[in-house]
Protein backbone atom coordinates (compact mmCIF):
# COMPACT_ATOMS: atom_id res chain seq x y z
CA UNK A 1 0.00 0.00 0.00
CA UNK A 2 1.12 3.90 -0.75
CA UNK A 3 -0.08 7.22 0.19
CA UNK A 4 0.39 9.60 -2.77
CA UNK A 5 1.66 12.59 -1.08
CA UNK A 6 0.70 16.02 -3.53
CA UNK A 7 3.71 17.37 -3.53
CA UNK A 8 6.92 14.46 -4.04
CA UNK A 9 9.29 17.28 -4.61
CA UNK A 10 9.07 18.13 -0.63
CA UNK A 11 10.81 15.90 2.01
CA UNK A 12 8.13 14.96 4.49
CA UNK A 13 9.38 14.50 8.55
CA UNK A 14 7.37 12.93 11.12
CA UNK A 15 8.26 14.21 14.48
CA UNK A 16 6.75 12.26 17.97
CA UNK A 17 6.58 14.32 21.35
CA UNK A 18 6.82 13.08 24.66
CA UNK A 19 6.92 14.86 28.09
CA UNK A 20 10.72 14.28 28.85
CA UNK A 21 12.99 12.78 31.34
CA UNK A 22 16.24 13.61 33.25
CA UNK A 23 19.63 12.70 31.77
CA UNK A 24 20.59 10.52 34.29
CA UNK A 25 19.06 9.36 37.86
CA UNK A 26 21.11 11.82 39.81
CA UNK A 27 19.70 14.78 41.79
CA UNK A 28 22.19 16.89 39.82
CA UNK A 29 20.54 16.29 36.42
CA UNK A 30 16.89 15.53 37.78
CA UNK A 31 16.87 19.26 39.52
CA UNK A 32 17.97 20.77 35.39
CA UNK A 33 15.18 18.52 34.34
CA UNK A 34 12.42 19.64 37.04
CA UNK A 35 13.21 23.56 36.92
CA UNK A 36 12.52 22.94 32.86
CA UNK A 37 9.48 20.96 33.26
CA UNK A 38 8.14 23.04 36.35
CA UNK A 39 9.11 26.62 34.54
CA UNK A 40 6.63 26.26 32.34
CA UNK A 41 3.88 28.19 32.95
CA UNK A 42 1.25 25.79 30.80
CA UNK A 43 2.41 23.30 34.16
CA UNK A 44 2.57 25.31 36.56
CA UNK A 45 -0.20 28.41 36.51
CA UNK A 46 1.38 30.83 39.66
CA UNK A 47 2.80 33.93 38.62
CA UNK A 48 6.58 33.14 37.69
CA UNK A 49 8.00 36.17 40.15
CA UNK A 50 6.71 34.25 43.00
CA UNK A 51 6.54 30.93 41.62
CA UNK A 52 10.23 30.38 40.43
CA UNK A 53 11.14 31.69 44.56
CA UNK A 54 8.94 28.72 45.85
CA UNK A 55 10.39 26.47 42.45
CA UNK A 56 14.24 27.11 43.24
CA UNK A 57 14.12 27.97 47.08
CA UNK A 58 11.90 25.05 48.35
CA UNK A 59 10.69 22.56 45.79
CA UNK A 60 14.20 21.78 43.94
CA UNK A 61 16.29 21.10 46.81
CA UNK A 62 13.65 19.17 48.26
CA UNK A 63 12.07 17.31 45.95
CA UNK A 64 15.16 16.90 43.16
CA UNK A 65 17.11 14.36 45.50
CA UNK A 66 13.57 12.25 46.05
CA UNK A 67 13.03 11.82 42.75
CA UNK A 68 16.10 10.73 41.53
CA UNK A 69 16.05 7.82 44.07
CA UNK A 70 12.48 6.34 42.34
CA UNK A 71 14.15 6.96 38.99
CA UNK A 72 17.09 5.29 40.02
CA UNK A 73 14.73 2.06 41.00
CA UNK A 74 13.44 1.68 37.58
CA UNK A 75 16.43 3.42 35.41
CA UNK A 76 17.88 1.00 32.70
CA UNK A 77 20.97 0.10 31.61
CA UNK A 78 22.04 3.23 29.78
CA UNK A 79 18.78 5.16 29.87
CA UNK A 80 15.42 5.65 31.15
CA UNK A 81 12.44 3.69 30.17
CA UNK A 82 10.24 7.22 28.66
CA UNK A 83 13.58 7.67 26.67
CA UNK A 84 14.19 4.23 25.90
CA UNK A 85 10.70 3.34 24.71
CA UNK A 86 10.20 5.93 23.01
CA UNK A 87 13.43 5.42 20.52
CA UNK A 88 11.95 1.84 19.96
CA UNK A 89 8.40 3.78 19.14
CA UNK A 90 10.33 5.62 16.99
CA UNK A 91 12.48 2.86 15.02
CA UNK A 92 9.39 0.78 14.40
CA UNK A 93 7.33 3.51 13.04
CA UNK A 94 9.98 4.85 10.78
CA UNK A 95 9.93 0.97 9.59
CA UNK A 96 6.52 0.73 9.42
CA UNK A 97 6.20 4.05 7.27
CA UNK A 98 9.25 3.19 4.75
CA UNK A 99 7.62 0.27 3.90
CA UNK A 100 4.35 1.92 2.81
CA UNK A 101 5.11 5.55 2.39
CA UNK A 102 8.42 5.43 0.94
CA UNK A 103 11.83 6.33 2.40
CA UNK A 104 11.29 10.48 1.73
CA UNK A 105 9.41 10.24 5.22
CA UNK A 106 11.63 11.20 7.78
CA UNK A 107 10.71 9.64 11.69
CA UNK A 108 12.74 10.89 14.88
CA UNK A 109 11.29 11.75 18.70
CA UNK A 110 12.19 14.92 20.63
CA UNK A 111 11.07 15.54 24.51
CA UNK A 112 9.40 18.56 25.45
CA UNK A 113 11.64 18.85 28.93
CA UNK A 114 14.78 17.43 28.64
CA UNK A 115 17.20 15.56 25.65
CA UNK A 116 16.47 15.45 22.88
CA UNK A 117 14.75 19.12 22.31
CA UNK A 118 12.12 19.68 19.70
CA UNK A 119 14.57 22.56 18.82
CA UNK A 120 17.05 20.50 18.41
CA UNK A 121 15.34 17.63 16.34
CA UNK A 122 13.42 20.52 14.37
CA UNK A 123 16.96 21.88 13.41
CA UNK A 124 18.16 18.73 12.54
CA UNK A 125 14.99 18.07 9.86
CA UNK A 126 15.38 21.23 8.14
CA UNK A 127 19.17 20.57 7.97
CA UNK A 128 18.47 17.69 5.74
CA UNK A 129 16.56 19.91 3.30
CA UNK A 130 12.72 18.21 5.50
CA UNK A 131 10.30 21.35 4.46
CA UNK A 132 6.45 19.51 6.02
CA UNK A 133 6.74 18.17 9.26
CA UNK A 134 4.06 16.44 11.24
CA UNK A 135 4.00 16.89 14.83
CA UNK A 136 2.87 13.97 17.17
CA UNK A 137 2.31 14.42 20.73
CA UNK A 138 1.86 11.49 22.25
CA UNK A 139 -1.13 12.56 24.53
CA UNK A 140 -4.08 10.81 23.23
CA UNK A 141 -6.35 12.98 25.68
CA UNK A 142 -5.68 16.81 25.13
CA UNK A 143 -4.51 18.99 28.20
CA UNK A 144 -3.36 22.94 28.01
CA UNK A 145 -0.63 21.08 30.60
CA UNK A 146 0.80 18.58 27.93
CA UNK A 147 -0.26 19.30 24.22
CA UNK A 148 -0.40 23.08 24.37
CA UNK A 149 2.91 23.11 26.26
CA UNK A 150 4.30 21.12 23.17
CA UNK A 151 2.63 23.50 20.51
CA UNK A 152 4.51 26.32 22.70
CA UNK A 153 7.85 24.78 22.70
CA UNK A 154 7.54 24.56 18.96
CA UNK A 155 6.26 27.79 18.13
CA UNK A 156 8.96 29.33 20.23
CA UNK A 157 11.64 27.74 18.01
CA UNK A 158 10.19 28.08 15.30
CA UNK A 159 9.41 32.28 16.25
CA UNK A 160 13.41 32.50 15.65
CA UNK A 161 13.54 30.26 12.35
CA UNK A 162 13.66 32.96 8.97
CA UNK A 163 12.31 29.83 6.39
CA UNK A 164 9.83 28.22 8.15
CA UNK A 165 8.65 24.91 7.35
CA UNK A 166 5.23 23.73 7.38
CA UNK A 167 3.99 22.18 10.39
CA UNK A 168 0.92 19.84 11.09
CA UNK A 169 -0.08 19.78 14.46
CA UNK A 170 -2.18 16.76 16.07
CA UNK A 171 -4.57 17.65 18.76
CA UNK A 172 -5.26 14.50 20.53
CA UNK A 173 -6.04 10.89 19.51
CA UNK A 174 -8.61 9.39 22.12
CA UNK A 175 -11.48 9.07 20.10
CA UNK A 176 -9.72 6.87 17.71
CA UNK A 177 -11.23 3.85 17.53
CA UNK A 178 -7.50 2.13 16.48
CA UNK A 179 -6.24 3.74 20.27
CA UNK A 180 -9.43 1.95 22.03
CA UNK A 181 -9.36 -1.38 20.50
CA UNK A 182 -4.81 -1.26 21.42
CA UNK A 183 -6.01 -0.64 24.73
CA UNK A 184 -8.30 -3.25 24.77
CA UNK A 185 -6.33 -5.95 23.53
CA UNK A 186 -3.57 -4.63 25.94
CA UNK A 187 -5.92 -5.79 28.53
CA UNK A 188 -7.15 -8.91 27.18
CA UNK A 189 -3.50 -10.19 26.73
CA UNK A 190 -2.61 -9.61 30.16
CA UNK A 191 -5.81 -11.48 31.06
CA UNK A 192 -5.17 -14.35 29.16
CA UNK A 193 -1.67 -14.58 31.46
CA UNK A 194 -2.89 -13.26 34.88
CA UNK A 195 -6.65 -13.75 34.74
CA UNK A 196 -9.05 -11.74 35.51
CA UNK A 197 -9.55 -9.38 38.60
CA UNK A 198 -12.53 -7.70 40.61
CA UNK A 199 -11.95 -4.71 38.86
CA UNK A 200 -10.31 -2.60 36.61
CA UNK A 201 -8.88 0.35 37.57
CA UNK A 202 -7.63 3.06 34.45
CA UNK A 203 -5.93 5.76 35.98
CA UNK A 204 -4.76 8.90 34.56
CA UNK A 205 -2.47 11.51 35.11
CA UNK A 206 -4.05 14.39 37.33
CA UNK A 207 -4.31 18.02 36.71
CA UNK A 208 -5.76 20.97 39.11
CA UNK A 209 -9.47 20.70 39.01
CA UNK A 210 -9.31 24.62 38.44
CA UNK A 211 -7.88 23.76 34.89
CA UNK A 212 -10.96 22.08 33.72
CA UNK A 213 -12.94 24.29 35.19
CA UNK A 214 -11.62 26.87 33.15
CA UNK A 215 -12.35 25.21 29.73
CA UNK A 216 -9.67 22.09 29.91
CA UNK A 217 -11.18 19.05 27.85
CA UNK A 218 -8.69 16.55 29.49
CA UNK A 219 -11.47 15.39 31.64
CA UNK A 220 -13.89 14.35 28.98
CA UNK A 221 -10.99 13.20 27.01
CA UNK A 222 -10.13 10.76 29.62
CA UNK A 223 -13.74 9.76 30.56
CA UNK A 224 -14.47 8.70 26.45
CA UNK A 225 -11.21 6.75 26.69
CA UNK A 226 -12.40 4.34 29.91
CA UNK A 227 -15.80 3.77 29.13
CA UNK A 228 -15.57 3.37 25.38
CA UNK A 229 -12.27 0.54 26.35
CA UNK A 230 -14.47 -0.62 29.10
CA UNK A 231 -17.00 -0.86 26.46
CA UNK A 232 -15.60 -2.85 23.86
CA UNK A 233 -13.82 -5.33 26.96
CA UNK A 234 -17.54 -6.10 27.52
CA UNK A 235 -17.54 -4.86 31.34
CA UNK A 236 -20.38 -3.78 33.20
CA UNK A 237 -20.08 -0.44 35.30
CA UNK A 238 -19.60 -2.54 38.22
CA UNK A 239 -16.23 -3.94 36.63
CA UNK A 240 -14.52 -0.63 35.91
CA UNK A 241 -13.37 2.34 37.43
CA UNK A 242 -11.52 5.38 36.59
CA UNK A 243 -9.04 7.61 39.05
CA UNK A 244 -6.42 10.31 38.84
CA UNK A 245 -2.81 10.04 39.97
CA UNK A 246 0.47 11.88 40.26
CA UNK A 247 -1.09 15.04 42.05
CA UNK A 248 1.65 17.56 43.15
CA UNK A 249 0.41 21.22 46.10
CA UNK A 250 -1.93 21.24 47.85
CA UNK A 251 -5.08 22.17 45.81
CA UNK A 252 -7.60 20.02 44.58
CA UNK A 253 -7.11 18.04 41.62
CA UNK A 254 -9.10 15.86 39.48
CA UNK A 255 -11.01 12.78 41.33
CA UNK A 256 -10.92 10.53 42.40
CA UNK A 257 -7.30 10.00 43.50
CA UNK A 258 -5.63 6.87 42.60
CA UNK A 259 -4.27 6.40 45.60
CA UNK A 260 -7.20 7.11 47.89
CA UNK A 261 -9.45 4.66 45.91
CA UNK A 262 -6.65 1.60 46.02
CA UNK A 263 -6.29 2.65 49.84
CA UNK A 264 -10.32 2.30 50.41
CA UNK A 265 -11.52 -0.93 47.76
CA UNK A 266 -10.12 -3.58 50.02
CA UNK A 267 -12.88 -2.27 52.37
CA UNK A 268 -15.36 -2.13 50.00
CA UNK A 269 -14.50 -6.36 49.39
CA UNK A 270 -12.49 -5.43 46.69
CA UNK A 271 -9.51 -7.79 46.94
CA UNK A 272 -7.95 -7.73 43.51
CA UNK A 273 -7.49 -5.11 40.84
CA UNK A 274 -5.90 -4.57 37.45
CA UNK A 275 -4.75 -0.90 36.73
CA UNK A 276 -3.88 0.32 33.39
CA UNK A 277 -3.05 4.00 32.55
CA UNK A 278 -4.19 5.07 29.37
CA UNK A 279 -2.86 8.52 29.18
CA UNK A 280 0.62 7.30 29.17
CA UNK A 281 1.92 6.34 25.31
CA UNK A 282 5.03 4.76 27.15
CA UNK A 283 6.29 3.88 30.58
CA UNK A 284 7.83 6.15 32.88
CA UNK A 285 8.18 6.91 36.82
CA UNK A 286 4.39 7.73 37.09
CA UNK A 287 3.81 4.24 35.95
CA UNK A 288 6.54 1.74 36.86
CA UNK A 289 7.46 3.63 39.88
CA UNK A 290 4.37 5.65 41.67
CA UNK A 291 1.75 2.58 40.02
CA UNK A 292 3.78 -0.22 39.68
CA UNK A 293 5.65 0.13 43.02
CA UNK A 294 4.12 2.79 45.57
CA UNK A 295 0.48 2.26 44.70
CA UNK A 296 0.80 -1.43 44.56
CA UNK A 297 2.06 -1.22 48.32
CA UNK A 298 -0.35 0.89 49.06
CA UNK A 299 -3.61 -1.79 47.83
CA UNK A 300 -1.76 -4.70 49.61
CA UNK A 301 -1.67 -2.88 53.13
CA UNK A 302 -5.09 -1.58 53.19
CA UNK A 303 -5.59 -5.55 52.47
CA UNK A 304 -5.59 -6.00 48.84
CA UNK A 305 -4.34 -9.30 47.76
CA UNK A 306 -3.62 -9.32 43.93
CA UNK A 307 -2.21 -5.99 41.82
CA UNK A 308 -1.56 -5.65 38.89
CA UNK A 309 0.07 -3.42 36.55
CA UNK A 310 -0.78 -3.67 32.69
CA UNK A 311 1.72 -2.17 30.70
CA UNK A 312 1.36 1.34 28.75
CA UNK A 313 1.15 0.32 24.93
CA UNK A 314 5.07 1.22 24.49
CA UNK A 315 5.80 -0.47 21.05
CA UNK A 316 3.61 -2.78 20.80
CA UNK A 317 2.61 -4.07 17.53
CA UNK A 318 -1.18 -2.73 18.33
CA UNK A 319 0.33 1.03 19.13
CA UNK A 320 2.51 1.16 16.23
CA UNK A 321 -0.61 0.44 13.99
CA UNK A 322 -1.86 3.28 15.57
CA UNK A 323 0.57 5.64 14.91
CA UNK A 324 0.90 4.90 11.48
CA UNK A 325 -2.66 5.62 11.28
CA UNK A 326 -1.92 9.00 12.67
CA UNK A 327 1.24 9.89 10.67
CA UNK A 328 -1.40 8.83 7.63
CA UNK A 329 -3.74 11.47 9.05
CA UNK A 330 -1.15 13.90 9.12
CA UNK A 331 0.35 13.19 5.70
CA UNK A 332 -2.50 12.81 3.87
CA UNK A 333 -3.06 14.87 0.92
CA UNK A 334 -0.21 17.48 1.89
Amino acid sequence: MSLALTQPASRYGVLLVNLGTPDAPTAKAVRAYLREFLSDTRVVEIPPIVWQVILNGIILPIRSPKVAKAYATIWEEDDSPLRAITARQTKALRHAIESTLGENIHVDYAMTYGNPSIKSRIDDMTARGIDKIAVLPLYPQYSATTTAAVFDKLNKHLAKVRNLPEIRFLKHYYERDSYISALASSVTKYRSIHGDADKLIFSFHGIPKRCVNKGDPYYEHCKYTAKHTAKKLGLDDSQWMMTFQSRFGAEEWLQPYTDKTLESLPKEGVKSIQIICPAFAADCLETLEEISEENAEIFKEAGGEHFGYIPALNDAPEHIDVLVELAKSQLLNW
